[in-house]
């Protein structure tokens, strides 16, 4: 008798938004947010992935580029989203090159739109990250003698600083302090899940606000393989070193969606080590939540399990509708 590979449950991922949260499932994705009136409303869609990308999605690290683009489109989507339901968005008046675009482009105009803040968020990233550091710790090259291993420890310590400067630094704005209350939800939420516990505000409550596959984990993870990676790819040549920076960011995101893949599923006490940094990192991305954004949580997670299950989007939304009446 040949004995059946047991199938891993699916890994739900979410993302905070602007007073709200958004689920995402292997096919499906749910963002559900309060409105100016108090109530939940949410939105329910369905991922088209081509045949091309469900090779690529098998394929390590090339799956985690994938996933990382995918990631960022839908994140600004749900983002959008969240500030129309929110109402965020409701006393903005279009400008004179809204109007142009939108006579330009028609109906594809939130769609390039997005594509364009994509590849700036992108460009911004990899600048702050990755060619600031690298920039910088070139001023003190000459004064390490041509030693190109303790300028790339240098480049990497200073990438960290950045990092978690810019962290702390966003953790001090009010309205990012509100998303980071969403996220710790986000959290609860899905750890009560994963335990197999009924997602009811009582019992996410209870549950852990930090998460092994956090996206601020992954970032701390970017930040370190980066770091020892680039201790192997060395030129005393400024303008080579941040190319190469710039051109090895796909193949270190691949790299870093693989280690946090495998941190999410793995009990083993190494990963438990590399994971502490990490989760302590999210004791500043996270905070406690109410009860109300925990409700939140809890309606964007029913909503993708309802189409993961097989349920219409119209089904899903109505499940979300019925359980913040009961």
């Amino acid at each position: 008798m040949v004995k059946q590979k047991k199938e891993t449950p699916f890994a739900y991922g979410g993302q905070a938004v602007m007073e709200g949260v958004m689920m995402r499932g292997k096919h499906s994705y749910c963002v559900s947010v309060r409105n100016p009136q108090g109530e939940i409303e949410s939105r329910v869609d369905t991922m088209k992935i081509s045949d091309r990308t469900k090779t690529l999605r098998k394929i390590p690290v090339l799956r985690g580029i994938v996933q990382l683009g995918s990631s960022l489109m839908i994140g600004m989507k749900v983002m959008k989203d969240s500030a129309e339901i929110s109402g965020m968005d409701a006393e903005e008046t279009p400008t004179k090159f809204d109007i142009w675009l939108e006579k330009k482009l028609g109906d594809n105009t939130v769609k390039y739109v997005m594509i364009v803040s994509v590849i700036l968020s992108l460009v911004l990233s990899v600048g702050l990250f990755m060619v600031l550091p690298t920039w910088l710790s070139g001023f003190l090259a000459p004064l390490l003698g041509g030693n190109l291993w303790a300028l790339g420890i240098i480049e990497g310590l200073v990438r960290l600083v950045i990092f978690m400067a810019y962290i702390i630094l966003m953790a001090q704005i009010k309205e990012i302090k509100r998303v980071f209350e969403y996220h710790g939800a986000e959290h609860k939420a899905i750890n009560c899940h994963e335990k197999g516990d009924e997602l009811t505000t009582e019992n996410v409550a209870r549950h852990n606000r930090l998460h092994k596959r956090c996206g601020t984990s992954f970032l701390l993870f970017v930040m370190l393989i980066s770091m020892i990676f680039f201790l192997f790819v060395q030129t005393d040549t400024i303008w080579l070193r941040v190319l190469s920076r710039i051109l090895f960011v796909p193949f270190i995101a691949g790299t870093s969606y693989e280690v946090i893949k495998w941190a999410g599923i793995s009990k083993s006490p190494i990963v438990a080590i590399i994971s502490f940094p990490g989760l302590m990192l999210q004791k500043i991305t996270t905070a406690e939540p109410d009860e109300r954004q925990i409700e939140v949580a809890i309606t964007a997670l029913e909503g993708v399990i309802a189409i993961e299950e097989g349920k219409s989007v119209q089904e899903a939304v109505q499940i979300d509708n019925d359980n913040q009446q009961s």
